[in-house]
């Protein structure tokens, strides 16, 4: 699944490509993807324009002029595409914005997963069930060390799916939360309330500083993720636990070991990550 640093790559390439495009027409091939009333998603929005497009955690927000927000979510391989008006539909596309200025906009998903509502803008919070109960973004600004001693000492789960909990944080998934536990030499199965104060203050750094750096990398392609220019991310090149189970600790030689925490893989190092 897209983690942040994906889903903000895909979010840049959105606002450089369409941002300030009309759209003439709406089709979509696929119902399903649509939570919200069908009939309002493919005629509220033609005559619309796409004045910016934010995010929230793992979810797109499309703001139009009509004063509605798209709320988009990729799930685990939704892709968007920019494509000339005319070009055939790939095997998987699910939604196509028609624009004025002879493109298309088309959101593809193998998997068919990824959900798109159509809000009043302002009321998506009250609305959509995931993006109202998302935790603080991982910034200096957000995500405070006041917060994470109050929630990480007043709970008793182990800390990777603590982690992975969007209500908690916003936007971690699998890759980040194996990185983070094992730049800052936490165990994936330590409880949340054993973890001390200063060690807490080296999560929340690592956290705020690995997903920055993801970020600057166009995201971590793993499977199938490419941004809006179907380019690849590159930070899977500088993953130093993620995806190398069986392999050298790159900080102390020990060999990576893989298990299941909460039914997710997780790689770690039993030398520097002791269990507490």
């Amino acid at each position: 699944m897209p983690e942040l640093p994906e889903v903000e790559t895909v979010r840049r390439g959105l606002t450089n490509l369409v941002k300030g495009a009309i759209v003439r027409q709406v089709d979509v091939p696929y119902p399903k993807v649509v939570t919200s009333d069908l009939t309002a998603f493919k005629h509220d929005l033609v005559g619309a324009t796409i004045e910016r497009i934010d995010r929230r955690g793992k979810y797109l927000l499309f703001r139009f002029s009509t004063n509605e927000t798209m709320v988009s979510h990729l799930r685990m391989e939704g892709q968007y595409s920019v494509e000339p008006e005319g070009a055939a539909l790939h095997k998987h596309t699910e939604t196509v914005f028609h624009l004025e200025d002879d493109r298309q906009l088309f959101y593809n998903d193998t998997r068919r997963f990824g959900r798109m509502t159509l809000v009043k803008t302002g009321d998506e919070l009250a609305t959509v069930s995931g993006l109202k109960d998302l935790g603080p973004e991982p910034t200096e600004e957000d995500l405070t060390l006041d917060y994470m001693k109050e929630i990480f000492h007043k709970s008793h789960r182990v800390v990777k799916s603590f982690l992975l909990d969007q209500s908690k944080i916003a936007g971690l998934g699998n890759i980040y939360a194996d990185e983070v536990l094992w730049m800052t030499k936490i165990h994936p199965e330590t409880t949340t309330d054993k973890l001390s104060d200063e060690q807490l203050a080296e999560l929340r750094q690592n956290i705020i500083k690995e997903i920055n750096r993801a970020t600057a990398h166009h995201g971590t392609t793993v499977h199938s993720f490419s941004n809006i220019f179907g380019e690849t991310g590159h930070f899977q090149n500088e993953l130093q636990v993620y995806g190398r189970a069986k392999l050298p600790c790159l900080r102390c030689g020990t060999t990576l070991q893989k298990i299941k925490v909460g039914q997710r893989g997780t790689t770690f190092c039993p030398q520097c990550q002791i269990k507490q």
